[in-house]
């Protein structure tokens, strides 16, 4: 994997932090087949420091690093198994946008996501 495994803590943590809090209410089921519900959502949260630092963090990645981070997310909800990581990465490639903070931040079980796919490869958050 190119993406630090600290990195994604980081991240784990600050997407943990910003959905704990109570004004943060993302769905399970975006209010409309577009793309748009996402940031309709996010927009109420853009001065909040943990969704900026979150943000900033996902944005100053890599190329292969953004599309490593959101195959880390489909492994860890199970779209894969650790075996086909070659496959979610490709995948990724293929579905590309340039919105992945955005992306990541609206998943509601985000930080559960990146843990569990962190673990499937063999990392984990703890010092």
């Amino acid at each position: 994997m190119n993406l630090n495994p600290d990195t994604v803590c980081f991240l784990i943590a600050k997407a943990k932090e910003f959905h704990a809090k109570e004004a943060v209410v993302i769905p399970e089921e975006p209010f409309s087949a577009s793309d748009d519900w996402a940031l309709q959502v996010l927009a109420d949260h853009a001065d909040d420091l943990d969704y900026q630092e979150f943000c900033s963090t996902v944005e100053d990645l890599e190329p292969d690093q953004l599309l490593e981070l959101v195959a880390l997310m489909w492994l860890g909800r199970g779209d894969y198994d650790a075996e086909q990581w070659d496959e979610a990465c490709s995948a990724a490639q293929d579905r590309k946008t340039q919105r992945t903070a955005e992306y990541l931040i609206s998943t509601p079980l985000v930080a559960d996501y990146l843990e569990e796919g962190l673990d499937l490869l063999g990392y984990d958050c703890e010092e």
